[in-house]
Parts: C-alpha cells; sequence; structure tokens
C-alpha cells in the first residue's frame, strides 16, 4: 500500500507540522513540537508508520520527497547528527511490526502529503 507523508515547520526552525496520505484520507498532525524541516520529515515518515500499524497495513511502501530522511529511512545515507540517529532508531522499532517496508523518494509535485500542506497554508 503506497503511504505519502511530508512534514514541515514555519519559521525554519519552528513548529511541526506533519500529515501522511493513504487510501485518499489525510492524516494531519499539527503539533508536533519544535524543530527543523528535516525533523519535520522524520517525524512524518514516523507518524506513517503509526497510522499504518493503526489501519492494520503490514506490506508498505512510504513516499516522501525528502532527499535526506528517504536516503537515512532506507539506509543508503548515514545519520550525520544525533537527533536524526534517535528518529531513526524509533523509525526502526516500528518498522518491525511491518512484514514489509519501502521507502521511496518522489516529487514534491507527486507528494500527496505534501499538497494537503501547501493547500493548507494558501487556504485552498
Amino acid at each position: 500500500m503506497k503511504i505519502y507523508f511530508d512534514g514541515g515547520c514555519r519559521p525554519n526552525p519552528g513548529r511541526i507540522e506533519v500529515a501522511v496520505a493513504v487510501a485518499g484520507t489525510c492524516y494531519f498532525e499539527p503539533d508536533l513540537g519544535f524543530g527543523s524541516n528535516n525533523d519535520a520529515e522524520w517525524l512524518a515518515a514516523i507518524h506513517a508508520l503509526n497510522v499504518a500499524a493503526t489501519l492494520g497495513i503490514t506490506d508498505i511502501q512510504l513516499l516522501g520527497d525528502s532527499a535526506l530522511v528517504v536516503g537515512q529511512a532506507d539506509g543508503t545515507a548515514p545519520c550525520r547528527s544525533a537527533q536524526f540517529s534517535r528518529h531513526r532508531s524509533i523509525f526502526d522499532d516500528l518498522r518491525t511490526k511491518f512484514v514489509r517496508v519501502r521507502v521511496r523518494r518522489i516529487s514534491r509535485t507527486q507528494n500527496l502529503a505534501g499538497i494537503f500542506l501547501s493547500k493548507r497554508h494558501s487556504g485552498r
């Protein structure tokens, strides 16, 4: 099952919000604390795993537009900060609940969760 994730903060750093889109439904968290855009992307990926677990989905493809987070989540890029290592550790612990988790980078224009966040800010 395809699950789109995106996170952001305004300003950067600032208050973190995340969105996850799955099967035509968007799951939005408006305030996950304070951090950077990269923290927000990580928290969105973690939120995506939590949403999938709640929905009982066990074979997932996470789709996000952050090259950094996708690379770190799929193990092709190192976590160069303690904060990102903590996010990755949480992600890896959650990942064990699934039969299969694939993580793939997509463009921002393809990211349904990101489209939700941008429309929310533009008032559309």
